[in-house]
């Protein structure tokens, strides 16, 4: 059964919101099959297809109208990002013939040409799906019946996982997800590394590309392959570019690049302005991690691996970043270090609420308590393998 987080947000979206409703995320993660299950009798306009294409840049409302019928008022534009001017054919289908209801969806070149163009700015709401989570992964193999966002829910309102008995092999799972990752295809190719291997260049550079952004895309994918081996670390620009020949402007744009292209998301660091507490370098994390290991080309089983407890850490950061926007909970992620080597790997926090801060360690140990010493108004957590999915 194929059930995703955000089923219901976007079956939902008309009935609260006039706005354009657009579905935006990497290639391959399941944007036009949620937009298809959910909208099954929408017109669908496919930019693909190259009289569709031709059409939709006459940027006329009267031409957009013979692309459609009377049979559905909703109407889909899959991969708007390939028109030249992405913003006014939306910016048309909202103004000029309200009586359709705009479906989009994208990738990352959707946003990039988008602040270049005809904003739409007040005219559409974003929803951002992502790689499988885990929730969904179990329901979609059928070892769990419903979604849940338990993980962060734990978080937040302090409750002690509490251990019940599961029919599947908890651990055995989460080792081969550390491999090979939750992206959809990966259901119906259970450790393929071609597939993922693949993946690079369809999801990672296609879009760039074609948008020209790249002027170096031997050093960017190259960039790609150093992040992919320092997840969890502090990344210097400077030293980075030094590496790669390349300045630090230039790894800091790859960087934001990469972050548009929902390969990567970036933790900046906790701070309020305390002496010894580092507060510019950012922390690196995948939303794959199957796609990280392919960057590196290893596929090796997580007993035989040096590199272990960074794809747990980054697995969790990335599963509690999909929960937080899935569930609209508002809480921003960092980390805290300081000067002198104290850290903490995640700091949650939003207003009104207490800070949660996170250890993630693959088995329990003792946990630093230098962070509470100095915020002693939060609350600590520490994520295991054992406690993880409980």
């Amino acid at each position: 059964m194929i059930v995703r987080h955000l089923d219901k947000a976007i079956s939902g979206h008309f009935a609260k919101y006039k706005e354009v409703l657009v579905v935006l995320g990497a290639r391959q993660v399941g944007k036009t099959t949620i937009v298809k299950r959910i909208f099954p009798k929408a017109h669908y306009l496919i930019v693909d297809n190259e009289p569709i294409r031709s059409a939709l840049e006459h940027y006329d409302p009267a031409v957009y109208l013979q692309l459609l019928s009377a049979a559905s008022d909703y109407v889909v534009i899959d991969e708007i990002h390939r028109l030249s001017d992405p913003g006014r054919a939306a910016k048309i289908f909202f103004d000029q013939l309200p009586q359709y209801k705009l479906i989009i969806t994208g990738s990352s070149a959707f946003n990039i040409k988008n602040k270049a163009s005809e904003s739409l700015a007040g005219r559409k709401i974003d929803y951002s799906l992502y790689p499988l989570s885990l929730s969904e992964y179990l329901v979609q193999s059928g070892l769990e019946e419903g979604l849940s966002l338990r993980p962060i829910e734990q978080l937040v309102s302090g409750e002690k996982p509490r251990s019940i008995f599961k029919k599947y092999d908890k651990g055995a799972i989460l080792d081969n997800l550390l491999v090979y990752g939750l992206y959809p295809a990966m259901q119906t190719h259970p450790g393929d590394a071609t597939y993922l291997t693949s993946l690079i260049d369809s999801v990672v550079f296609k879009d760039l590309v074609e948008l020209s952004l790249l002027e170096n895309r031997s050093a960017a994918l190259s960039l790609l392959k150093l992040l992919a081996y320092q997840i969890g670390s502090l990344v210097n620009y400077a030293e980075l570019g030094s590496g790669l020949g390349i300045g630090a402007k230039t790894v800091k744009r790859y960087i934001e690049l990469f972050e548009q292209s929902f390969i990567i998301f970036t933790v900046r660091p906790y701070s309020l302005r305390k002496r010894d507490e580092i507060t510019k370098m950012p922390k690196v994390y995948f939303y794959d991690v199957g796609l990280r290991n392919a960057l590196i080309n290893n596929f090796e089983p997580v007993k035989s691996r040096g590199d272990a407890g960074q794809l747990f850490e980054n697995f969790v950061v990335a599963e509690l970043w999909k929960y937080n926007c899935y569930g609209n909970f508002g809480y921003t992620f960092n980390y805290w270090r300081t000067k002198g080597g104290s850290e903490v790997d995640l700091v949650l926090s939003r207003e009104g609420k207490k800070k949660i801060a996170v250890e993630i360690k693959s088995q329990a140990q003792r946990v630093n308590q230098a962070f509470l010493a100095r915020y002693p108004e939060a609350k600590m957590a520490v994520v295991t393998k054992d406690n993880y999915w409980v």
